[in-house]
């Protein structure tokens, strides 16, 4: 009896194989980003700034409050979206952030600025759970 596998039944499984790889590869794509992972890599150390903005600017409805209580955040009048002139923080600019964060009147009061600690992933503020989750809408 002859062993041999056939070259078709050969190309058909190392096809399927490869559709199997990138079928994988573009789920794995399709993940949703961790925002407490964004901007991580040239990141300050830590110990040196242990909180981050994370901030979604593709919601700011330029309302300028953060700008307001908060020198930390610029308010652009040419684009009408707020920045932040600094996105990790430490403990002599968490008060102020915390407060950009509460005021935001974005999403329903819910908020486009966050304030996370980097020691543990919680979100400080806006916090609307009230329980470290981050409120992100990504």
């Amino acid at each position: 009896m002859d062993e041999s596998v056939d070259p078709a039944t050969e190309s058909v499984e190392s096809a399927t194989e490869a559709v199997d790889q990138a079928t994988a590869s573009v789920e794995s794509a399709e993940e949703p980003v961790d925002p407490t992972d964004i901007g991580e890599r040239d990141a300050p150390p830590v110990s040196e700034k242990p909180y981050k903005v994370v901030f979604e600017a593709n919601r700011c409805i330029g309302a300028g409050k953060c700008a307001e209580v908060s020198a930390n955040w610029t308010l652009d009048l040419e684009t009408g979206i707020a920045r932040p002139n600094a996105f990790f923080i430490d403990e002599a600019d968490l008060e102020a952030n915390v407060r950009a964060a509460e005021v935001c009147p974005a999403k329903k009061d819910r908020g486009v600025i966050h304030v996370v600690d980097r020691r543990t992933g919680e979100e400080i503020a806006p916090d609307p759970a009230g329980d470290g989750t981050l409120s992100v809408d990504w």
